[in-house]
This record gives structure tokens, sequence and C-alpha cells, in this order.
């Protein structure tokens, strides 16, 4: 006996058989049921979802010989014959073949005459919306007012080219694309029945191969079963799909926190000595950001099956959430810019040091190293010998002085962090890094300022470089830049902004409810305020 692919093996024979489109089994059952029967019906969703599955299921509910019926007993002749594609009253029709207004003439010229065998005469028209503007023409009067006899079913992957006059004259269903689990839990299925060994990770990797198609993920399964000699095998299947290994992306992101670019670069050497697609590796990554702010937020969302469940939730309890957003957006972007690059390698290593470049300053860094808790920026270099320093040169009692008092112009220039901050030329992350700092010492050639450990992640490079930069030329004279991590009074320019607008809030809550107006509509109805649709001017 001839073998039979997976596809058309598993073919759904009843409703009750077909995964992932409960919606639509519900409202067709219902109906079904009721004997509440519509003259033309349109399913509508991506390729491998269940489209032509779901109408010669319903071809069956409509002609089996049991009666119209939602369960089909499939083994009159009649519900035998569609499922072998052989019913003389199921006209199956690709309109991407057969786009011509004389086609859709001669193929509706027949309906007017009763069924050979079956209850109804039922046209299935896939890719429906192939059809020319003067063939949806021809069978708008047949499907706007059918023959009893008659049912359409529709199918396209494409709605918005249907004419709305013949949406107008058809129930629509949309068709929902599988999610991951669902198609890994259904080959699961499969593979258990037919006595196939299988490994978690590979059935994963083929559903995310599938990209919501369970046709497609049926013959990449045929694909891997060939390929593995009878098993499905994770390091097989991503062989064969010349997937990106999981263990480099977790190596990127190791070394990332290890403050190692060496060996990020060689992470993208080992994947081009094996040939593997950088734009498929970018993919990946972003893909492994998200279920690690999945992770940092919302950890119970991990199934825990997962065989990579573990090493997920370590990776990340030891990221900033606000750096995995980052690091998310720089995955994307890169992607994006790939086929700008000079080649895709090179396009994938400067998206490996971007990356690198705007990680959070951690404590070991080498670039961090000093007192504990501290990360000192590189001080600007002093005047030469041909430039006059603007200010007297740091001494023991000017650096005992407190903050307040340690201004480069006592008088002309604020000495409170948020005055200083306010005439700081800066912005982005470097405003936002500054924003949530507290200034601890100003005193010569070295600032200090104290934040919070919640606020580490603020603590990048590029941000502390332009931050040291403005407050050179705000001072006008060298100034070395340090950031202590530590907690201090919360008085910084971040809590007196949110103090600010909650201040303005009360007082424009104040004033409504203080209105007359308002008190009168509230007494008078028992009314509520909502405080969020208030906003202050």
């Amino acid at each position: 006996m001839s073998y039979q692919v997976l596809a058309r093996k598993w073919r759904p024979r009843t409703f009750a058989s077909l995964v992932g489109q409960e919606h639509v089994v519900k409202a067709l059952t219902h109906a079904l049921t009721a004997q509440r029967l519509h003259h033309a019906y349109l399913f509508t969703g991506t390729r491998g979802v269940g489209k032509t599955t779901l109408a010669r299921i319903l071809a069956k509910a409509l002609n089996c010989e049991a009666g119209v019926t939602a369960t089909p007993c499939g083994i009159c002749s009649a519900c035998r014959e569609i499922d072998a594609g052989r019913f003389v009253d199921l006209l199956e029709v690709d309109a991407a073949t057969n786009t011509k207004v004389d086609e859709m003439r001669q193929l509706l010229e027949n309906a007017v005459y009763a069924p050979t065998r079956g209850r109804f005469k039922v046209y299935v028209i896939d890719e429906v919306h192939m059809l020319s503007n003067s063939a949806f023409n021809a069978m708008l009067k047949t499907l706007e007012e059918p023959p009893e006899h008659v049912k359409f079913i529709l199918a396209t992957t494409d709605p918005q080219k249907i004419p709305v006059t013949v949406l107008s004259r058809c129930l629509q269903f949309n068709l929902k694309q599988m999610t991951q689990p669902l198609i890994a839990g259904h080959l699961r299925h499969i593979l258990e029945v037919e006595a196939i060994s299988a490994e978690v990770g590979a059935l994963h990797l083929l559903a995310r191969s599938a990209a919501g198609s369970m046709r497609d993920a049926l013959s990449l399964l045929d694909q891997a079963i060939a390929h593995g000699s009878g098993k499905v095998e994770e390091a097989q299947v991503r062989e064969m799909l010349g997937a990106v290994d999981l263990d480099h992306l977790f190596s990127v992101t190791d070394a990332l926190l290890a403050g190692d670019a060496v060996a990020m670069l060689r992470v993208a050497d080992e994947m081009a000595a094996r040939s593997l697609s950088f734009d498929t590796a970018l993919q990946e990554m972003a893909s492994l950001f998200t279920r690690l702010q999945v992770a940092q937020i919302a950890p119970q969302a991990i199934a825990d099956d997962l065989p990579e469940r573990e090493r997920l939730l370590d990776i990340a309890s030891r990221l900033d959430p606000e750096f995995v957003q980052l690091a998310y957006q720089i995955a994307v972007h890169g992607r994006h810019e790939l086929p700008l690059a000079p080649d895709e390698q090179a396009g994938f290593i400067m998206t490996l040091l971007r990356l690198y470049a705007f990680r959070p300053v951690l404590d070991d860094d080498s670039e961090a190293r000093g007192p504990p808790a501290t990360a000192t920026r590189r001080a600007t270099p002093a005047p030469s010998a041909g430039q006059t320093a603007l200010t007297p040169a740091a001494t023991p009692a000017a650096a005992a002085q407190p903050a307040a008092r340690s201004a480069a112009n006592p008088g002309s220039v604020p000495t409170d962090w948020n005055g200083i901050l306010t005439a700081l030329r800066v912005s982005g992350m470097a405003r936002e890094l500054a924003q949530h700092c507290e200034l601890r010492d100003l005193a010569g050639a070295r600032i200090v300022l104290r934040l919070s450990p919640t606020h580490r992640h603020l603590l990048m490079k590029p941000a502390q470089d332009k931050l040291e930069q403005a407050l050179t030329e705000h001072f006008a004279r060298p100034l070395q830049l340090a950031i202590e991590l530590e907690e201090g009074t919360g008085d910084t320019p971040a809590a007196a902004a949110q103090r600010g607008r909650r201040e303005r809030m009360d007082r424009a809550i104040a004033s409504v409810e203080q209105d007359g107006f308002v008190r009168e509509i509230i007494e008078m109805f028992d009314a509520t305020l909502v405080e969020s649709s208030i906003k202050p001017v």
C-alpha cells in the first residue's frame, strides 16, 4: 500500500476533530442543529488553517444520508465519497485557474438542475478573490437568489479583494492562525498514535517554523521523520530547518552579562562557519528577548515543560527589564538594517556590538572598577598649556565644602541639582539618568551623584559620557563624573516632577469636586466622579 502523507492522512473528517477553530465550529454546529441554513458561506484565513477542510465537513453535514446534522455519520455513501473527493454534487473549483467570466458562467449554468445524488448541490470555490470583476458579476445573480438546492462555500486568503456586493451576501467566518502550543500538541498526539518517538524541543521548532499553518507543520513533520530515519530529534530538526541553535543565543547573553565582546564575536564566527542565516538569528534573538521579558514580568506564563525554562528564568533574573526592552529593539532594528550592511555577518556583528555598547554598567566591568558600588567615568582631559582654566584649582579646603557652596560661579549658576539639570543641554537616556540622581558632592574637578540601585539599569556608558560632557560644558571646566549606587533621600528631579504632577492632579480633582454643577449632578443621580478622566490644565 502506498504511503499517505500526514497532511492527508490526518485531515479532519468531523467538526469535533478540527483543531484550533472552535469559534467557527460552534457557530456552524448551532446553525446545523437548528436547521438555520444560509445559502452562502465565506471562510477566510491564512494558508493551512482549515478552510477547505471545513468546507468539506460542512458539505458532509448537509448531504449525510442520516439527514442534515452537525455530526455526519462518516459511513454512508455520501460521506465516504465526499471524503474521497468524488461526490458528484460537490463541485470544488480553484478560482486561481478559473478566473474568466465564461468559465464562471459555464459553471453556474448547471446550478438550476437538481442534485444527482445528494440533498444539496454544494459549490466550493477556493481562492475566490482571484476571480475577475466580470466573473464576480456573473455569479452575483445566482449568489443573491440561488435555487433552494444550492449552497455556496467560498474560501480565500485575501478577503479585502472580494467585492463588497459579494461579501454582503455571505456569512463570513474568520479562521484563526494556529498557535505554537496548539500545533506542538497536535503533532505530539499524531506521533503518539503513529508510534514515533519525538523530543519536545523538536516539536516546538516545527511549530514555530510552521508560522500558524497546521498543514505546513504536518509537511515539516513528514520531512523531519524522513530526515531522522523514523525519529524526530531536536538536533536533526534544527539541522534540517537551518535554525539557529539556542545555545548560540544563550552564549550571546552570557557574554553580554560578562562584558566579554570577544566571546560575542566568537559566536558570530561559529555561525558563519555553519552557514547559518544571520537574518534568522536576529529573528530568534528578538524572540529570545521577548521570552526573557515574559519570564521577568509573568514567569508563570512560561510553560513548565519548556526545555529551556530554567535557563530563561536564570538569565531573566540577571538582566534589567528595561535593558531587555532596549535589547529587543536593537535586535529588531538590526534585522531591518541587515540588507543595508556590507554583508550579513557584518550587520549581525554590529548588532551584537550595539548590544554590548548599550549594556548596563555592571560592578565587575573593567571600566567600572573602583570603590564598591561606584561607577566612575573617565576624567575629561585637563586644559592644555595654552588654555586658561576658568576656576581655581581644587584645594583640600574647597573639596571639603558642601555641594551647595562649590559651584563654579556662586550666585550666577544654580547649585541645587534640579536647577543644574534644568540648565543642562542633555536629552534622551542621559537626561533620564540625571533625573533619577541626587547631587552628593561638587568640588573642583569632580562631581559625585547618587543613584538608587532600583534605577541601576540607567547606568549605560553612552548616557554617562553625554552627561559628563554636558556638565563640563555647563560649568566651563573639566569635570570627572562619578555615580554611586546607594539609596539616598529620594529627592531627585524625577521624584520632584512626580510630586508636581500629583499636586496638579489633586488640585484639578478638588476643583472639579467643588464645582457647583458637578456636585448637583452627583447628588441628583447618585453619580461617582471618575478621577482618571480628569486632566489638569
